[in-house]
């Protein structure tokens, strides 16, 4: 595990995707004992359904989540967040009419993630 710095991390550092418009950071690497996404998704866009050993919790920053936890469906908007139980299967996606921006929090220093159709 590398030593915990106090510094910013430039959100260039943890972009992923295509895009670079999410965010991923992963705790080991800076001495975190989490890992997070920063979502920022279009309408319709969203993670197909997958699990973690650990909870996962979402908080909308902005927009509208329709998010899968298990066999429920919850809508969470700007300032709502929801939480999911370790090994149950979850997705989200953005139900609204603009832009998405979420973070999931993972109660891991680093992401463990199966997705449903890798079964």
């Amino acid at each position: 595990m590398d030593t915990v710095t106090s510094r910013a991390i430039p959100f260039a550092e943890i972009a992923i995707g295509e895009a670079r418009r999410t965010g991923l950071f992963e705790g080991r690497r800076y001495g975190s004992g989490i890992t997070f996404f920063l979502v920022d998704n279009d309408p319709g866009q969203g993670p197909g359904l997958h699990r973690h050993p650990y909870t996962e919790t979402w908080t909308v920053l902005e927009g509208e989540a329709t998010i899968t936890i298990g066999e429920e469906r919850v809508v969470a908007r700007a300032g709502d967040t929801a939480v999911c139980g370790p090994n149950v299967w979850h997705g989200f996606v953005n139900t609204g009419t603009g832009r998405l921006r979420l973070m999931g929090v993972h109660a891991s220093d680093t992401l463990i993630q199966e997705f449903e159709d890798a079964e």
